[in-house]
């Protein structure tokens, strides 16, 4: 074992986390551990794991399932295109008649790139293909001193070729693991343990005081703010969702009427907003309960401020096209996005 592999996979042995992926050669549990854990952190994406594993044990039973409940168990994960790729993919598997076990065979699954790929041909088949995550990038681009930013081809390129170049070919599954482990928690983004790196005598950027500023980027991302107003319309049993159907955030996810307009719009103005007008003229006798204060929810590139309006009907629920009305006790069967969740959870307890 070379100077590098050799100390990198010890320090693995000894810390790396006891997680139910690991231990398994299993394609498809790989496969689906990988797509929760892109952007989404261990603890989190571990209980979904788990949740998902049980619910879908085989590739079989996922492809077999409604969209909506793949949504539904997906839920508060964000990223919802990951779910819909997961579930297009597991019918591309059942189609196939098995997992494929190459790289280019596991690429040509819906929403699968290059890092997963890479992944899951050396986790499941050993397949020596170097996977290139964050984490990965962050570890060759101080230990080697790649000051290309990660975010362009020409520095996701050079990251690439140095992993390839340095993995051990009959330790491919270890070789991946141990370097993304490495990242998650030696050479971590902030305060990295320097003091206790078992390779820091060879980092260029500790020995040039450039830990901080490695690896780069060459921009960063514009985040857009929208603002949303939310009619939460009921009549104490049923409330009316809609389910989202445009491409755009939370697509397939249902949420309650909305009204989202080009600037803020608070309690004071909400009534002279023509789409609200159109809701009340619809719920003559409905009762205005008021507004929550602004919601600010962060997304990856979207902030949305969001409003949730009350009206309460005395009689039963109107069902505009495109509209369902939702018993109460039935809520738990629709995938909604947190923000709607949280709302709900707080007036009705769901």
């Amino acid at each position: 074992m070379d100077e590098i592999c050799g100390p990198l996979f010890e320090w693995y042995d000894k810390h790396k986390r006891n997680l139910p992926w690991r231990d398994t050669r299993v394609p498809y549990y790989i496969w689906i551990s990988e797509v929760i854990l892109q952007q989404t952190r261990v603890a989190q994406g571990y209980d979904y794991f788990v949740r998902f594993i049980e619910h879908f044990p085989t590739v079989e039973e996922l492809a077999a399932a409604p969209e909506d409940e793949v949504m539904r168990l997906w839920q508060g994960l964000g990223y919802y295109s990951r779910a819909r790729n997961l579930h297009a993919a597991a019918k591309q598997v059942v189609a196939l008649g098995v997992f494929p076990c190459t790289y280019e065979g596991i690429r040509e699954l819906k929403g699968v790139g290059d890092y997963t790929a890479a992944a899951i041909a050396s986790f499941a088949f050993d397949v020596p293909k170097a996977a290139v995550d964050g984490n990965v990038c962050r570890v060759w681009a101080r230990l080697f001193g790649i000051d290309v930013p990660i975010d362009t081809a020409r520095g996701k390129q050079q990251i690439t070729e140095v992993a390839q170049a340095l993995m051990p070919v009959e330790y491919a599954a270890k070789y991946n693991q141990a370097v993304m482990e490495f990242g998650a928690l030696q050479c971590t983004p902030q305060s990295p343990r320097c003091d206790e790196c078992p390779l820091a005598h060879k980092c260029v950027a500790l020995a040039t005081g450039r830990v901080g500023e490695l690896p780069m980027k060459s921009h960063k991302t514009k985040v857009v703010p929208r603002y949303m107003s939310y009619l939460y319309i009921h009549n104490g049993r049923e409330l009316l969702l809609h389910k989202r159907t445009a491409n755009d955030i939370w697509l397939n996810l249902y949420e309650l009427p909305l009204i989202e307009t080009p600037s803020p719009i608070g309690p004071e103005d909400i009534f002279r907003v023509p789409d609200f007008m159109a809701w009340h003229a619809m719920l003559p006798d409905a009762v205005y309960e008021g507004a929550t204060g602004t919601v600010k929810h962060v997304l990856s590139h979207r902030v949305l401020h969001t409003i949730f309006y009350e009206l309460v009907v005395s009689g039963p629920l109107p069902c505009p096209e495109g509209f369902v009305v939702v018993p109460f006790v039935e809520l738990e069967h629709y995938a909604l996005p947190r923000l709607i969740e949280k709302y709900l959870e707080e007036k009705i307890g769901r």
